[in-house]
């Protein structure tokens, strides 16, 4: 059989299919059946910054005074032992280490670099093999435009200062030029980029005229926006690329992995599919480099990144024309 074992992060996996962040990651029995089915590496659950932070900030008036943390944020936490999740947070970690011989990444959710970083070096003492450090924040109308590029090197630096495991920053898709920011982030010491974070996106319900949650899961059809990205991207900066969105199946991960993606992040076909399904994408991986005589990994990742590929310009084009043919 093929050899689908890889590295990210400098971290010996398995295989390059990763467990995303989400519910399904927030429980020892859940990492346990993940390791069993195959994945490489579990992101834990997110904390949120907002949780470290009433731990660490006593101070209730304090919080409500800083503009990144919302009332009804703290409405929601003050009413919850969040000492308790803190602890249990660490716990999660050192049982998931004890218990299982897959990677254990933890993952912060978080919009500032305030107060809450030096967290990072409980979590590596808990025993994470790395940190993935979720960001993202609604820019306001009078924000520079390179407002919210300049926080994400200033988080990534201020974690890296507090420990010795890798990190990994997971962006989103809004910023003026992607690249640059990827380019920065691993200037900058970024030991990965993980393409691209999925958000709570808010909806209306016409007949009760309410604000409603859409639909939180993604689309099979939702890959190609990081396939672009990755493509574009990868073999030119030193940090690892992590794909996520819209990856449900083998074929799905192969497509990624020619595109110069380290690993892939999966979640919505884990919730629809089970966790049995990492089995058969695992199942189409092997098959694929079989079929096309690839033993490794290494040999075939970012065969068709922007770099290599026959036509780099296709990964350019946005519009549409009367007749397209990148072939």
């Amino acid at each position: 059989m093929p050899d689908i074992t890889t590295t990210y992060m400098g971290i010996p996996l398995k295989s390059p299919i990763i467990a995303s962040s989400s519910s399904l990651t927030n429980s020892v029995e859940n990492i346990k059946a993940l390791a069993d089915n195959g994945v490489g590496a579990v992101i834990l659950k997110s904390v949120f910054e907002e949780e470290i932070v009433i731990e660490m900030e006593k101070n209730m008036n304090k919080m409500f005074s800083e503009n990144h943390l919302y009332p009804e944020t703290m409405e929601f936490y003050a009413n919850d032992d969040v000492e308790d999740i803190l602890s249990s947070y660490l716990r999660l970690i050192y049982e998931c280490k004890k218990q299982t011989d897959i990677p254990i990444i933890a993952s912060v959710n978080c919009v500032t670099a305030d107060n809450w970083t030096d967290f990072a070096k409980s979590v590596q003492d808990a025993g994470a093999d790395g940190i993935e450090v979720n960001v993202f924040s609604v820019p306001s109308p009078d924000e520079e435009g390179n407002g919210k590029e300049g926080n994400y090197l200033e988080i990534l630096k201020a974690v890296k200062n507090e420990v010795t495991i890798p990190v990994s920053i997971k962006i989103g898709k809004y910023f003026a030029n992607i690249p640059k920011v990827i380019t920065e982030l691993s200037e900058n010491g970024a030991d990965a980029v993980v393409l691209f974070n999925r958000f709570f996106s808010p909806d209306i319900d016409i007949d009760k005229m309410t604000l409603i949650s859409s639909n939180v899961y993604s689309d099979p059809s939702e890959y190609r926006l990081p396939l672009r990205w990755t493509a574009l991207t990868s073999g030119k900066i030193d940090a690892d690329l992590s794909a996520t969105t819209g990856i449900h199946d083998g074929k799905t991960v192969v497509k990624m992995l020619l595109a110069g993606a380290k690993t892939v992040q999966i979640a919505t076909v884990l919730y629809k599919k089970g966790f049995e399904y990492v089995n058969e994408m695992t199942f189409e991986l092997e098959q694929w480099m079989q079929k096309h005589g690839f033993e490794t990994l290494d040999q075939f990742r970012g065969k068709l990144n922007q770099k290599n590929v026959s036509n780099p310009a296709g990964y350019l084009r946005f519009q549409f024309m009367k007749h397209i043919n990148i072939k």
